[in-house]
Order: C-alpha cells, then structure tokens, then sequence
C-alpha cells in the first residue's frame, strides 16, 4: 500500500521558530531513529518554489524556460527565482554594479544575450502592449 507523503512545515505553528525532525523511519522494515536531525535547506520552500527550482534545473539554468512554464515576463521570472534563492539564504554572485560591467547573467553565468536588433525592440514594445500592431508595421516597413 503506498501512502501519501505530505510535505512538513518548516517553521512551528505555535511560536514561527524552526522546528527539526526529531524522529525518521523506514517504512519497509519498521525501523525507527530518534534524535534531533537537521532539516534540509529545500525543505522551508513551498511546492511553488520547489516546482520552479525543479524547471530551473532540469532546463540547466535556462530562464526561458522558467519563463515559458511559469507563464511570465523573463524580469519576473528571474525575480521569483531571486526570492528563491534570497529565502535559501544564498547569496547570488554579483550585484547590480557587477552586472552592469559584467556581461554573464549573474544566475546562470551563461553570456548574457545580444541586444535586440531594431526589429526586436519593436516587437518586443507590441508583445508589452505599448504600441498596437499597425504602428509596428510602419516602424517595421521603415527599418
């Protein structure tokens, strides 16, 4: 029979400190251990959380895939992942000055991408809502 494993709270109900596992055990064999055992890092992220690290992973960094699964705009994208790793208590390499002077995405540490062409920018202010289709053909025909 396979039983439902529930994901535990990260941090006590009662007084929000953070609680250890105090006690494990095998489900096959019955054997039981207790004690005061660390909990893991990932194990205070929500299933949100999780679901973003897992697409971030298995994609090797890419963003763009964690843009496409989450459904969003890259900025935001990256920003759930930075409050991914801010809630980890890792610190990203880099800062603000770093990327300015530093051409790598200070998360996945691939070369940032080539600016957008001409064409690119005007697609990108359509996809953005700022200008209606019509006025792109004409930017467009004009580039």
């Amino acid at each position: 029979m396979t039983h439902h494993l529930y994901h535990a709270p990260a941090d006590c109900p009662v007084c929000g400190d953070d609680l250890i596992v105090t006690r494990k055990g095998c489900r096959t064999c019955g054997t039981e251990l207790a004690g005061e055992f660390t909990s893991c890092a990932y194990c205070g992220l929500e299933t949100s959380e999780l679901d973003l690290l897992r697409v971030f992973l298995t994609s090797r960094g890419n963003l763009r895939e964690v843009e496409k699964h989450l459904q969003v705009s890259y900025p935001t994208a990256r920003a759930r992942l930075d409050a991914v790793i801010d809630k980890l208590g890792f610190t990203p390499t880099g800062d603000a000055a770093d990327s300015q002077s530093d051409p790598s995405d200070p998360v996945t540490g691939e070369p940032a991408e080539e600016p957008m062409s001409p064409q690119e920018q005007v697609l990108a202010r359509v996809a953005a809502g700022e200008i209606s289709a019509d006025i792109a053909a004409t930017l467009l025909a004009s580039l």
